[in-house]
């Protein structure tokens, strides 16, 4: 199963349980009605001599408003939960009790884990996700959003000191399988729901404590002291018995989800012994993966290990048992349960850069052919390769700049620096416009930098972006105005905007502000006239020729089921462009694999990919939702 059909899976499985809750309700709402139905048929004596029918006919509005409360507290309720749960990831991570981790952190320990969630995303062809520290002594982590651009990684205290670099490596590869995997959105959903349901018992428990302070004596004469204790006894019953199901459903889907997302960490890392050790320390823990959260509960589904323990904990466990998931990642390895011990950051079971040396070097040209394979079987779906290759490249980009990537202040800087012509008369006038405009320090930084931006391998530029991304999601709203500002200054400076300069401002924009969503509905042949726009203007980019640029066009386009011209269409501008892709992210999941195939045979066709194709391909592919890992030489 590729990356499409699991996410196209997961809008399923997301529809399947919604329709298993709305069924639960209207069977628990039913029991309720048929219950207040008795009672009054019961305690009224004029409902008594009536028969069934006429009975029916009275009290089918009660019932049936009585229904359609239940039904409107738990939507209501969920609905609440959602809009608590809007801020996606940091929303998850700030209730447990995260904190945001410094990109510019000097505590070796949190530096690593960074460094290792920035390689995985790197790998994976998403922007680098904010990073939570729980202040937990267990072992676990999460994953947290509603999709990748807001999603978070959150780990323990105890996660950071126990684990060694490969089996945090492996910790971390097995969230970002939730990430890829449209997991987290579902959990979020899964959060809400039941809070609707059991909204429903806390009301009930309400009611019945009201009846506590009614008078003793008003309450003998009160007919509406059953009705209210019917009323309130039900909403409990209901409430915590569809929480009782609805847990049942929570642990039965998250369990299969965890042996997904263990399989995937083997794979991306192509090291069983990181998620296997960490497994095995996790059992041989003695804080196990619990945590002290009150909220822990509420997210249990969404951690790498049990956070919560129950008296039914086989029953209602969110999470396989710890020898079953042993046994599927390393059935060979050592023995279940390991002692942990605190691991000096740096330490390593295995080479760190096991493999490098099988790849070819960094300024390779990149294979057409070899690239485009391996570009379509593992979108949303990286391995080892991609990981080593992502290493390989993090050791080639100047060290000093990878640092300047995790400060606000200097990530700016870079950004601005990447930006400056090659042309000098050019540059002259950027940096003058940009003295007036930027932060003063952030100018004093782009200066220090500048001659080593322009003159950087191009292949390293995307790269350096994206480690940027988390701390410039640190500037204040002011403070990005002013860098959105500055931006739009440095590209106008030539009068024209090139595609990098596109591609730059479009992945920096996609991720650092809100981006609208709506619903995946369009097929292939509802988008032709964007996807041939978008094909012409891909093979204009990487082929000077223009019967070569022609002939990349119409084979792209063959391999498409469309119905289309030959003839490429005029180059569309940049605006057109982003109402193209506005348009494509809204592809059903199975339509956008074509897509993307069609897009890489347009840049391979004359053998070679460009770095400019290359950036071009992922700033797209990210556009449409598609975690694109890097292309292989």
């Amino acid at each position: 199963m590729n990356f499409f059909e699991h996410q196209d899976r997961a809008r399923r499985k997301t529809l399947q349980l919604v329709a298993l809750f709305i069924l639960a309700m209207i069977s628990l709402a039913l029991t309720l009605t048929l219950a207040l139905a008795a009672l009054i048929y019961f305690q009224t004596p004029a409902a008594a001599q009536q028969d069934l029918p006429a009975l029916l006919e009275e009290y089918t509005p009660l019932l049936a408003g009585i229904t359609l409360v239940v039904f409107v507290i738990v939507f209501l309720g969920a609905f609440f939960r959602r809009m608590q749960l809007s801020g996606g990831g940091r929303s998850v991570a700030e209730s447990l009790g995260g904190r945001l981790l410094n990109t510019a952190t000097s505590d070796p320990l949190e530096q690593r884990l960074l460094n290792t969630v920035e390689e995985m995303a790197l790998a994976s062809g998403i922007a680098v996700p904010p990073v939570y520290l729980l202040d937990e002594p267990g072992i676990n982590a999460f994953a947290a959003g509603f999709n990748p651009q807001d999603a978070v990684i959150g780990v323990t205290r105890g996660a950071v000191e126990q684990l060694n670099r490969d089996e945090l490596q492996g910790v971390i590869a097995h969230e970002f399988s939730h990430i890829l995997h449209g997991d987290m959105r579902l959990n979020i959903r899964l959060v809400a729901w039941l809070y609707g349901i059991l909204l429903l018992g806390l009301i009930g428990r309400m009611l019945l404590n009201s009846l506590r302070y009614r008078r003793v004596r008003a309450s003998r004469d009160d007919k509406s002291t059953p009705v209210i204790l019917a009323l309130g006894l039900g909403l409990l019953i209901i409430g915590y018995a569809g929480s009782f199901f609805g847990s049942l459903i929570k642990a039965a889907v998250s369990r299969q989800r965890e042996f997904l997302a263990d399989a995937s960490a083997v794979q991306y890392t192509r090291n069983p012994q990181g998620i296997g050790g960490a497994l095995r320390k996790l059992a041989g823990y003695p804080q196990g993966s619990a945590l002290q959260s009150g909220a822990a509960e509420e997210y249990n589904h969404m951690f790498f290990g049990n956070a919560r323990f129950s008296g039914l904990s086989q029953l209602f466990s969110t999470h396989p048992p710890l020898d079953e998931r042993i046994a599927r990642v390393d059935p060979q390895g050592r023995s279940a349960r390991q002692t942990p011990r605190s691991s000096p950051a740096g330490t390593s079971d295995t080479a760190g850069l096991a493999g490098v040396a099988g790849l070819a070097p960094l300024s390779a040209p990149l294979n057409a052919q070899q690239a485009s394979q391996t570009a379509m079987q593992h979108i949303g779906d990286p391995d080892g390769r991609h990981l080593t290759y992502i290493r390989q490249l993090l050791q080639e980009l100047d060290q000093e700049l990878q640092q300047a990537a995790h400060e606000p202040f200097s990530a700016r800087a870079l950004i601005y620096g990447l930006l400056l012509s090659q042309q000098a008369e050019i540059r002259s006038q950027q940096l003058e416009a940009l003295q007036n405009t930027a932060h003063p320090d952030t100018f004093r930084v782009l200066q220090q930098y500048q001659t080593r931006l322009i003159q950087l391998d191009p292949r390293l530029r995307l790269p350096l972006i994206e480690l940027s991304l988390p701390a410039l999601k640190q500037l204040s709203e002011t403070q990005y105005q002013t860098f959105k500002a500055c931006i739009d200054l440095l590209i106008r400076a030539d009068k024209r905007i090139s595609l990098f300069e596109w591609s730059l401002r479009k992945i920096l924009m996609r991720h650092l502000e809100p981006q609208p969503q709506g619903k995946s509905r369009f097929r292939l042949s509802h988008c032709q006239d964007e996807i041939q726009r978008l094909l012409s203007l891909l093979a204009e980019t990487g082929h000077s020729d223009p019967q070569e640029a022609q002939a990349a066009y119409a084979e792209a386009l063959a391999s498409l089921p469309l119905q289309a011209s030959a003839t490429p269409p005029a180059r569309p501008g940049l605006k057109q462009l982003e109402q193209d892709l506005n348009k494509l992210l809204r592809l059903r999941p199975l339509e956008k694999p074509a897509l993307l195939n069609a897009l890489v045979v347009c840049a391979s066709h004359d053998g070679q990919i460009t770095a400019t194709e290359a950036e071009l391909l992922r700033a797209i592919a990210d556009c449409i939702d598609c975690p694109l890992p890097p292309l292989l030489p």
